[in-house]
């Protein structure tokens, strides 16, 4: 992996938006990294340059945090991405997992590549994969490759399930999990954490859960959990009170995340608040499997009750998305449109989301998620001289509205510079696109998958 430079010094931004706790906006702003941390976050004129500095001149250019992405299977989906037809129904998942299930340790690792090498480029630095990636040493590789911040864990169930993943008693399923918190917390200097990763209450044993949670509170990390990822649970669902359940079994509190929570009504919500439980929501999932977002997911009233909210965007073949960006514009406007509120999530709470409020719900607020002395330096300089952009007055509005991922420059991740130029410096892209185009083909050659276009390909 290339090294960061041990200073950088990066003057003449349009903008910078630190995400601090005054949500500070500094114009003609300028940042000091030193050792992979900021340093000083200021005006350029207050910056003083010397031989030992590598300068980069981000004139024209707004400057942010690296996003946040909460929920993202990074290992399996960009290998079949797009086979999947609009209308085939949550019966598609057991596809999913059939494909997964027979790649190899080889075919895992590139196909993680192109997923992280996708999101750096549109300017997400810390992820959270959950629990899906089987072939985590190899997997590693491509971490450390990349530069990439992760969140990531072993997915375990004790119940037959439809997705085919493999059951473990609970036992094992609570020795797995210890044994992969224990083994790779804290790898690469500290880029990558640990979590439990129970799939959902649907497919693993309560009293697990409960377990599992107090093996996350002894090892002083965190543990995720899927809920309801499509639309509201039916009025017959154990999913209509889950969220009350898992209180009352102890699955609660700052260090769970529950990812998606479609559906959830007014007793949930007030759980979530009132054990500060976090929740990670996927717009880009819930819209292209018509879950109806905006009248479904309570955004606003989530963050009314301050309830810890981050965004993510679910896996390459299910929301096809992995862009943290549209993740954040999905959320501002069906706010709105659903609601017919359009003071409902503003740009401002947006932005935040994908930024301090995303690091806040993985527990990562003290490292990153926010421009300031002391944080780690994980950057995006969004150019601004492309038409999407202009004209330029709010650069908040303008990020959350009308900017995306195409007009990423430059990313850094600990200081070290992981894009530069709309050019990822880590990998040979087009080698790596055309890899991975002949790993997803062959595993749909030999599990037999076949979706036909409906319009005639000749």
């Amino acid at each position: 992996m290339k090294k960061s430079a041990n200073k950088i010094l990066i003057v003449n931004a349009e903008y910078v938006l630190t995400m601090d706790a005054q949500r500070r906006i500094i114009r003609d702003g300028a940042l000091l990294i030193e050792d992979g941390l900021i340093k000083l976050v200021g005006k350029t004129r207050s910056m003083e340059m010397a031989a030992d500095i590598q300068v980069i001149d981000a004139q024209h250019m707004v400057v942010t945090p690296g996003f946040i992405n909460g929920h993202c299977h990074i290992s399996y989906a960009h290998a079949t991405r797009g086979i999947f037809p609009d209308d085939l129904g949550p019966s598609y998942l057991s596809k999913v997992f059939k494909l997964q299930s027979s790649m190899t340790e080889e075919e895992e690792k590139q196909t993680s590549l192109l997923a992280i090498t996708e999101l750096l480029s549109y300017g997400t630095t810390t992820i959270l994969d959950p629990g899906s990636t089987k072939h985590i040493e190899s997997c590693l590789e491509s971490y450390e490759e990349a530069g990439i911040r992760i969140v990531t864990g072993m997915q375990v169930v004790t119940r037959e399930n439809p997705y085919n993943m493999p059951v473990y008693t609970p036992e094992e399923a609570l020795e797995a999990t210890e044994e992969f918190i224990k083994a790779y917390d804290g790898a690469l200097n500290g880029r990558v954490k640990a979590w439990a990763m129970p799939f959902s209450p649907d497919y693993v044993d309560r009293n697990l859960l409960t377990k599992i949670k107090g093996l996350s509170d002894d090892l002083k990390t965190g543990v995720t959990l899927h809920i309801n990822n499509v639309g509201p649970p039916s009025k017959d669902s154990e999913l209509a009170s889950s969220i009350n359940d898992l209180e009352e079994i102890g699955f609660a509190g700052s260090n769970v995340v529950l990812a998606h929570c479609v559906g959830i009504e007014s007793e949930g919500i007030r759980s979530l608040a009132r054990t500060g439980t976090c929740v990670i929501t996927c717009p880009t999932n819930v819209v292209k499997n018509g879950g109806g977002y905006g009248v479904n997911f309570p955004l606003s009233e989530l963050l009314e009750l301050e309830v810890p909210v981050g965004l993510g965007t679910d896996a390459g073949n299910n929301s096809n998305l992995l862009e943290t960006n549209r993740s954040m514009y999905l959320a501002a406007v069906l706010a709105k449109d659903g609601t017919g509120d359009i003071t409902k999530v503003p740009a401002e709470s947006a932005l935040e989301l994908a930024t301090i409020a995303g690091a806040k719900a993985l527990g990562l607020d003290s490292e990153i998620g926010s421009l300031e002395p002391g944080k780690k330096a994980d950057i995006v300089l969004y150019d601004t001289m492309r038409p999407e952009w202009r004209t330029l007055f709010n650069p908040v509005n303008s990020l959350v509205y009308n900017a995306d991922g195409r007009s990423v420059h430059t990313v850094l991740v600990e200081g070290r510079i992981v894009v530069e130029n709309y050019t990822p410096t880590f990998v040979d892209t087009e080698e790596l696109i055309r890899n991975v185009q002949k790993i997803g083909k062959g595993m749909l050659d030999r599990n037999n998958v076949d979706f036909k276009s409906k319009w005639p390909i000749s």
